[in-house]
């Protein structure tokens, strides 16, 4: 007996499988050269259509390779756009991938079924893709369209003398609204956004504890446990047409920090988690765990693991790690501590990803290693006025798990791993700094004894809420610290070239409703084979090259 396409594809479907169908080829952006395009059928609907808010939830794409992309959506049937279908029975979507935006030179199509048990979230891991660069993808599903979304893939091997990624994190979507994204999502040069962490946070209304006045209502109103409460708060932010808009146009890399599951979370717990009202953490994690993989642009895998490396061909590579819960032993506790305490945990990361992580340093044949990390790897240190000794301050920082940094930071310099660069999030405050060992064999003065550069992105809305008379006394004792800011927000542009790693601070003048225009804060750079910090005088000029946005 034989079986028709749609037949297989139903099949497929009900058996909680995601068909895949690309066609393969080769050519330039255009088409014209190499083989010729595929033919690929044309999307067909004859009964009445869907919702107009089917698609409530827009368009994304993510982890981005030089031969394939995640492309993502929702859908929706109710008129209450965070709401998913009445039924539960699966849907059918249809998926197309275009090298132009009127959908004129199609490279790739396919149809999936999508279900309750991914939140009626959409997820195509499209491969085989060897035409160019830039795309444009669209979605269907009950006779209606989706935005129309851009991508981009990474370079291959010898194809990139310039990259360029907006590097944000810390999103709180009560306090403030999203004028990064609306700043990220207008600069058409873009080859990804690094998202750093706290996609999301989990608290309920009132209750982050802070100064900074709520100018929005999240949902469900209290702190987020369940699946279903992680869900519908990824629902909500999906909703604000800034983050929406940046997802729309460029290319995700995203991780984790710990307000996607709870505050200050590790392997076994969280701060901000009571197993007596909240239930097991296992459960909250898991639970975190799945809404994450299931609303984020990231590619599946069976372990659902988060440390993986992006290569932007020769130029290069994008690390991520997930400091935050693999292998993360518990925090000390204290917020200032002895360097030799003999009390604080030593591991930050597994034995397993850190041995995957020198490997992947080891074994890089970029000119560049960037490490997408979640909490800072600078030591943070003070000093007792009175007997002159040094002190390390936040124990959830990586200088809180002083063994395990220092085996990574001896071994960037035993093995001389050099032209790393940190890219960091976490603590809503703009800094450049040299990254050390701590041993004192580093020179302020020259910059000799770095072992790598840290560029921390502030938060999109998220305060510091620390004073600058602290962060004061941290820059006396710390003098690899070269450049701070603590009370904007916004985002930070990298910029990649043979000779250089660019750090330019574009930061707002606030994250009320009617605020938001941004300016150029700082600019700090690292020269190739030199490990340490230099100002720069400007911010570094966009590519003119890079493609139109999508309309």
């Amino acid at each position: 007996m034989g079986f028709s396409r749609r037949e297989i594809l139903k099949g497929m479907g009900a058996a909680g499988l995601t068909p895949l169908i690309v066609s393969t080829g080769c050519g330039g952006d255009s088409g014209s050269s190499g083989p010729p395009l595929p033919e690929l059928p044309e999307y067909q609907w004859t009964a009445s259509p869907g919702p107009a808010t089917i698609f409530e939830h827009g368009v994304a794409s993510g982890d981005p390779l030089s031969d394939g992309v995640i492309i993502w959506t929702r859908i929706s049937t109710e008129e209450a756009p965070a709401e998913p279908p009445e039924s539960n029975d699966p849907l059918e979507v249809w998926w197309e991938l275009s090298l132009d935006e009127a959908f004129t030179q199609r490279v790739a199509q396919g149809t999936l079924r999508t279900d309750p048990e991914r939140d009626y979230t959409v997820k195509v891991d499209v491969s085989d893709l060897v035409w160019g660069r830039n795309y444009f993808y669209r979605f269907f599903a009950q006779g209606r369209q989706s935005p129309v979304g851009r991508t981009r893939l990474a370079p291959g091997s010898n194809e990139a003398s310039q990259l360029r990624f907006a590097v944000c994190s810390c999103v709180n979507y009560e306090l403030g609204f999203f004028h990064g994204f609306r700043h990220m999502a207008a600069r058409a040069d873009l080859d990804a956004v690094l998202h750093l962490g706290d996609y999301l946070y989990e608290y309920g209304n009132g209750s982050y504890g802070t100064d900074q006045p709520s100018v929005r209502t999240v949902v469900p109103d209290g702190d987020i446990v369940s699946l279903s409460d992680y869900r519908t708060r990824h629902a909500q932010y999906r909703t604000d047409p800034d983050l929406q808009e940046c997802h729309r146009q460029h290319p995700f890399i995203v991780v984790w920090d710990d307000h996607e599951s709870a505050n200050n979370s590790w392997m076994d717990g969280a701060e901000n988690h009571d197993e007596e009202t909240q239930g097991p953490w296992e459960g909250r994690l898991a639970a975190a765990r799945q809404a994450f993989f299931e609303w984020i642009p990231i590619r599946d895998n069976p372990g659902q693991q988060l440390y993986r490396t992006l290569k932007y061909g020769d130029l290069a590579d994008i690390i991520m790690l997930d400091t935050r819960i693999e292998g993360r032993e518990e925090q000390y506790g204290i917020l200032v501590f002895p360097r030799d305490e003999p009390r604080l945990p030593e591991n930050i990361i597994s034995a397993e990803q850190e041995a995957w992580l020198k490997d992947e340093l080891t074994n890089s044949t970029a000119k560049w290693k960037i490490l997408g990390n979640q909490v800072i790897m600078a030591l943070w240190s003070v000093q007792d006025p009175l007997s002159g000794a040094i002190a390390y301050t936040n124990d959830d920082q990586w200088n809180g798990y002083p063994v395990g940094r220092a085996r990574l930071t001896s071994f960037l310099r035993d093995n001389e791993v050099s032209n790393v660069v940190v890219a960091t999030g976490d603590i809503h405050s703009s800094w450049a700094m040299d990254v050390t060992v701590g041993d004192g064999s580093y020179d302020p003065e020259t910059g000799e004894g770095a072992v790598a550069v840290e560029f921390v992105a502030p938060g999109i809305t998220s305060p510091m809420d620390v004073a600058q008379q602290a962060v004061d006394i941290v820059l006396a004792a710390s003098p690899h610290i070269r450049y701070s800011e603590i009370t904007k927000k916004g985002y930070l542009i990298l910029d990649v070239r043979p000779e250089k790693v660019q750090s330019d601070w574009y930061l707002l003048d606030g994250v009320g409703e009617a605020d938001g225009n941004e300016s150029l804060d700082a600019s700090w750079a690292v020269l190739d084979g030199q490990n340490h910090v230099v100002e720069m005088d400007r911010p570094e000029a966009a590519d003119a090259q890079a493609p139109a946005l999508a309309n």
